[in-house]
């Protein structure tokens, strides 16, 4: 077995919207870095996350029932807390102190809920990656529900794609893109090299709107070449936030009454399920007539046809590259930043891995079967 991980642990995973625990009847069950998990909101409000593996038979908790601010187990009715200790035993006065399951660190920023997979004590609420626009419903306006896809494909496969706006040019030639002459006429500027990542600009000038944008604008702006800008931001683990400006050409952010910019905020986080399976969140939002709900009906519906052809590629990527595990890619100049990031993901790792070593799992002799 190896002794090294798969995935940084001391770090904060987007875990779910709050809608999906809501829908669940309050309880959600999501396997996240390969451990199966329970998250509960309590009578308090608060959320809480357990390991969904009783330790009593092994049964889901996510199978149980939630009662003020704890979780019952409805294999055989032992209660546990929001620590994950075990409060009751029905028909039993005296509770061991092995009697508990992992509790992990929680907290909810914008409607997402984010979760900490390593040391507690290092699990500082401050590295959340709080995208301000997600709690900001005066001044932006995005989906009535925010958005979950499943990808059977390494969370960074995604992070790739997101790093590389080339594809945009071929994968979105009639969606997201516009044209392939995005291809060719633009190129990533500022690349800010991070710590947790980094951050990029990307221009397209005195091109025509691309056609999600076109379906949202007046008629008499639809035939107006403009000047495209995406700010992008990629961070570990996976979490994408991104700036989109139209502008006239050569308008500086300048607003008239003519030729007016429009803005779109963007978020998109992807947690790793398993090594080569993942949760992808995603909200895209505006700022122009946010009382107009036809604007977010219409770009949730572009930007998941866009997607969708994303998973095509992705998702066959993954396949082949499982046929093909001595395959080594050949890279070009617009993986500048895709490459950076894989490099600080290994190197954070590697820190982890160092400083922490795994410990290699005992076989257990008592075996339940």
């Amino acid at each position: 077995m190896s002794s090294e991980r798969k995935f940084i642990e001391n770090i904060w995973y987007a875990a779910g919207w709050e809608w999906e625990v809501a829908e669940a009847d309050n309880k959600l069950a999501r396997t996240i870095c390969e451990v199966p998990l329970v998250f509960y909101k309590t009578e308090g409000g608060d959320y809480v996350a357990l390991d969904n593996r009783c330790c009593h038979r092994s049964a889901p908790l996510s199978l149980g029932r939630i009662e003020g601010d704890c979780l019952r187990c409805m294999y055989h009715g032992m209660l546990f807390n929001p620590e994950g200790k075990v409060v009751q035993i029905p028909g039993q006065d005296h509770i061991a102190s092995s009697m508990k399951v992992r509790s992990y660190p929680v907290e909810c920023r914008g409607g997402m809920i984010w979760i900490w997979m390593g040391d507690p004590e290092q699990a500082n609420p401050d590295l959340i990656h709080d995208f301000a626009p997600l709690s900001q419903p005066d001044q932006w306006r995005g989906f009535d529900k925010e958005s979950y896809l499943h990808y059977d494909a390494n969370w960074l496969l995604i992070v790739d794609n997101l790093s590389d706006f080339s594809h945009v040019a071929f994968v979105h030639t009639t969606t997201l893109g516009g044209s392939e002459e995005y291809a060719y006429d633009t190129k990533i500027e500022n690349l800010e090299q991070l710590d947790n990542g980094y951050r990029v600009e990307r221009w397209h000038r005195n091109s025509p709107p691309p056609p999600f944008h076109s379906k949202v604008i007046p008629e008499n702006e639809q035939e107006q070449m403009l000047d495209r800008c995406n700010r992008m931001g990629m961070y570990l683990p996976g979490v994408f936030l991104m700036d989109t400006i139209f502008e006239p050409v050569d308008g500086e952010g300048k607003k008239d009454d003519s030729r007016p910019v429009r803005e779109y905020r963007n978020c998109q986080f992807m947690t790793p399920e398993t090594y080569n399976t993942t949760h992808f969140f995603w909200n895209y939002l505006h700022c122009d007539q946010l009382e107009n709900d036809d604007i977010s009906l219409s770009l949730k519906d572009s930007l998941m046809e866009g997607f969708m052809e994303d998973k095509v590629f992705i998702e066959a990527q993954q396949k082949l590259l499982q046929d093909s595990p001595d395959f080594v890619p050949r890279s070009f100049s617009a993986d500048e930043a895709l490459t950076y990031f894989r490099l600080r993901w290994n190197a954070k790792l590697k820190e982890e891995n160092a400083a922490n070593p795994v410990q290699p799992a005992r076989e257990n002799k008592k075996r339940i079967l």
